[in-house]
């Protein structure tokens, strides 16, 4: 038996190849909860367009690796700026398994225009960051919140917010303040909920290796290093107490622990995953 037979759990952000969005759904999947996976593309966004391709599925293809676990999962193309596309997707996925457990809040932006001095970075970027990482989140927990309440659902959700949001950094601005953002809405929206007993937390990853990295292997012309790639991510594990840069992994596990049983008494936590890089 899993730690979440019988869950069904919503999940945005799920469709690139290297990412938390589908370490998490192979996890819940492996603990026995049946999957709604959301993205804004079929194949999720690639950060360096001239990143040569590698054949991957996006989400019909986690849909799969869900299926083959034994679970059920259905897919959604979902914008997390639009509370109708968001309704949708939620009343998909009502329709195909009756309630909602668990929500993670995994989409984010994609990265590298926002990082530019605050002089230097335009309002159209800053709005971006703001619409996707915490308005985002906002709209997602308010229309699954809502079905948890009417159906007395003691559930789950669960934020993902960044070490940025511990700690400014320079160049940095939209991301760090977003990613703050999310930490007082889920601080915000735990107090709301607990009477109802849904718990609501936030997981805060160090630097990872995934997909929003490739950036690191973006070439003067635009191309694509993946030695240059390799490099940056050396040089930056090195820097983490760990030794190494975050795994999607390591957010996948305490993901499923925050959706369990387990963490009923966890409410309105912001929780590291660092490798000691952030302490508090």
């Amino acid at each position: 038996m899993g730690r979440l037979d019988g869950k069904v759990a919503m999940i945005t952000g799920c469709g690139g190849e290297v990412g938390f969005g589908r370490a998490i759904a192979g996890r819940l999947a492996a603990e026995g909860a049946d999957l709604v996976l959301t993205d804004i593309a079929p194949a999720g966004t690639k950060v360096v367009p001239t990143k040569p391709a590698t054949g991957w599925g996006g989400l019909d293809a986690v849909a799969a690796e869900v299926r083959q676990a034994g679970r059920r999962a259905i897919t959604a193309l979902v914008d997390v700026r639009s509370a109708p596309q968001i309704e949708r997707a939620v009343a998909e996925a009502l329709n195909a398994f009756g309630r909602i457990d668990i929500l993670v809040n995994n989409a984010a932006a994609p990265p590298g225009p926002e990082r530019v001095p605050v002089v230097d970075l335009p309002e159209e970027v800053w709005s971006l960051l703001m619409d996707v990482n915490l308005k985002g989140s906002f709209l997602c927990a308010k229309a699954v919140a809502a079905t948890m309440l009417r159906a007395q659902v003691r559930g789950r959700i669960i934020n993902m917010g960044s070490d940025c949001g511990r700690r400014g950094l320079a160049n940095m601005a939209a991301y760090c303040a977003s990613k703050f953002g999310v930490i007082g809405f889920t601080q915000a929206l735990a107090l709301e909920l607990a009477p109802a007993g849904i718990t609501v937390n936030a997981i805060c990853p160090g630097p990872a290796d995934t997909d929003r990295l490739d950036y690191l292997g973006r070439r003067p012309d635009g191309g694509f290093d993946s030695a240059l790639r390799a490099a940056g991510i050396k040089q930056r594990g090195g820097t983490v107490p760990m030794g190494r840069l975050a795994l999607p992994d390591d957010v996948a596990e305490l993901a499923v622990f925050l959706a369990s049983e387990g963490a009923g008494y966890i409410t309105g936590q912001a929780i590291n995953v660092s490798g000691g890089l952030i302490l508090q």
